[in-house]
């Protein structure tokens, strides 16, 4: 390989990292500029300032399908990304949502996934789906998507949802929802998912990510490896240590 292309393919894996410092420092400019600036170069900050507006994190090509083989690719988003005259209709197709999904477990719940691991060609596109199945009277229990906005529409049953704002105030937003009713759970607030009735219910989301994450509450505190000090989880919620104890034996 070329040292020309070695270089273009090493600008390319530092091209993230440049935007987001040089964002960083723009950002930081803007919100409170020194006197030297509003003077000397006003203008020229100004300007930069328009640009971190307008900055559009668009991919700079038509797509990037997601491949295992590191062999002559180049690495973007955590994936390597196929040669663009290899991709087929397959790195963009997935079947099966119309599918229901088991929630014979604890929660009555069962989460489909459509991300970059099931379609390679998302990557980079910064969007995904899920199908949600609740069981008469299940859950999507309290959890967070790191990084990613969810618009969730109910298409069966009848589900209590809701989102609570960060601190200080911690306030909860909640809704019933009916088929055909639409709710939105903002990037990385804890939101969860009810269903009320003594039926099934399905509820189809949007996330905007490729692989929006999750955090589920109750696993993450109770069910790490390795699990959290007991002193400290009977501390911050003010618990017994045998409740502790018993819930992190459950999780």
């Amino acid at each position: 390989m070329s040292l020309s292309i070695l270089s273009s393919k090493a600008l390319a894996l530092q091209e993230p990292i440049i935007k987001e410092y040089s964002i960083m420092f723009i950002s930081k400019a803007c919100k409170k500029p020194s006197r030297a600036t509003k003077t000397s170069s006003g203008a020229g900050l100004a300007f930069a300032c328009f640009l971190a507006s307008a900055f559009d994190p668009s991919p700079l090509q038509d797509f990037c399908v997601a491949i295992n083989d590191p062999t002559d690719a180049v690495f973007v988003n955590g994936k390597f990304c196929k040669d663009p005259k290899l991709a087929v209709a397959d790195d963009f197709f997935f079947s099966g949502l119309n599918k229901p999904g088991n929630t014979n477990n604890r929660v009555g719940s069962n989460v489909t996934t459509v991300n970059v691991d099931q379609i390679p060609g998302l990557n980079t596109l910064g969007i995904s789906l899920v199908r949600i199945d609740y069981a008469p009277y299940g859950e999507n229990p309290p959890h967070t998507h790191p990084r990613g906005t969810e618009i969730l529409v109910v298409v069966q049953g009848t589900l209590y949802v809701g989102f609570v704002t960060s601190n200080p105030e911690n306030r909860l937003i909640t809704k019933i929802l009916y088929p055909g009713d639409v709710f939105l759970f903002p990037i990385g607030l804890i939101h969860f998912q009810y269903n009320l009735g003594n039926t099934p219910a399905v509820a189809f989301a949007g996330l905007s990510s490729q692989n929006a994450g999750v955090i589920t509450i109750a696993n993450a505190v109770f069910g790490s490896n390795p699990p959290i000090n007991l002193d400290v989880l009977t501390k911050a919620f003010q618990l017994d240590k045998n409740v502790v104890t018993h819930l992190q034996s459950i999780f």
